[in-house]
């Protein structure tokens, strides 16, 4: 702190303050608090050190105004607000998002919008210029936010590839139907032969592509496609037991399930004790994403590892980068097979 000509009472070190201690210009000073461009590194470094010595703190009211941007990022979650608390996969990828951003100082806002109000609200705030850029989460086809940021000019990313915009969008995902492949074929290799599927929603692209990931196995070992081995299910995991019990009265000799989120492959195992088959002497089970529903489920769950932690960085990375002037970009993560007890 720097003591002011007022009866000694202390003022925040302000950027002239840093210039001094750095014995460099205010407009270095600037320059490295804006991203060290045309800088030398002595000079940037000399002016981290000084930041460091004088506890500056950037007025980030006062940048905005010069720079029209707010320094913030928005986490835009498109579903039922009931299933951010219930789906543990929001938590983990918002969590990790908000400590790749923090490394760059820039905060991150939650923003729920389930119904058509919300999502209406939200566009018109961050279409204000409110956040400089969007990580979008759970975006289903016929949904218009990302279509209308994309329109906008707003930078966004999203999780998982949005379903109609092609390359016209940046998003970073797991690689789903190579997950749902690797998990077919570990069920085949068990000796099961009559394995159902309990889909997520089928316009989202991580649904579309796990069923089609399962399919294309089947199909390359010659096992029969057999419809009444399909079921639906939204992620939730009331969903995955409803699934569960359609699946065993259309297909009662079905002896594996592959279930697209651990949380709905807790309701299958449910639904399954309850009709009394053993997992995984009956009936194995694999789940999707290696969340933490997978190690509180009873058995544990064999699931296919989604890379969360690369996920949420990716994202932040690939944002900023756009937010920085560079192109849509896409990034495709690989999956890893986690075997436990339930197959």
């Amino acid at each position: 702190m720097t003591m002011s000509n007022t009866g000694g009472r202390r003022r925040p070190p302000t950027i002239h303050d840093v210039a001094r201690e750095a014995g460099v210009s205010r407009g270095t000073v600037s320059r490295v608090l804006n991203g060290g461009h045309y800088v030398s590194p002595a000079a940037a470094e000399a002016v981290n050190a000084a930041i460091r010595k004088t506890g500056y703190v950037v007025n980030r009211h006062a940048r905005s105004l010069i720079t029209g941007r707010s320094d913030s990022v928005g986490f835009l979650l498109t579903e039922p607000q009931e299933r951010f608390f219930e789906d543990p996969n929001f938590n983990v990828l918002l969590r990790g998002c908000t400590q790749a951003l923090a490394a760059h100082d820039i905060p991150l806002l939650l923003m729920l919008a389930g119904t058509e109000d919300e999502r209406r609200r939200i566009t018109r705030y961050i279409t204000a210029g409110h956040v400089d850029g969007v990580l979008l989460v759970s975006s289903h086809s016929g949904d218009p936010v990302a279509q209308e940021l994309r329109d906008a000019g707003v930078p966004l990313v999203a999780c998982g590839k949005p379903i109609g915009l092609g390359s016209k969008v940046s998003y970073v995902a797991a690689d789903d139907r190579d997950g749902a492949r690797d998990m077919v074929r570990h069920l085949l290799s068990l000796g099961r032969r009559r394995i159902g599927v309990v889909t997520g929603p089928l316009d989202t692209p991580g649904g579309v592509e796990r069923l089609a990931g399962y399919q294309e196995i089947l199909a390359e070992a010659g096992v029969e496609l057999d419809e009444r081995l399909i079921v639906s299910g939204d992620y939730t995991r009331a969903s995955g037991e409803a699934g569960a019990e359609r699946l065993l009265a259309q297909a009662p000799d079905v002896d594996a399930v592959f279930v697209a989120s651990d949380l709905m492959a807790q309701g299958v195992l449910t639904a399954l004790e309850r009709a009394g088959r053993r997992v995984p002497q009956d009936v194995a089970v694999g789940g999707f994403d290696d969340s933490p529903a997978a190690l509180a489920a009873r058995p544990e769950l064999t699931t296919i590892r989604q890379p969360w932690d690369r996920i949420s960085a990716e994202m932040v990375r690939v944002l900023l980068a756009q937010i920085g002037g560079e192109d849509p970009a896409a990034v495709i993560l690989p999956t890893e097979l986690v075997k436990r007890e339930s197959t």
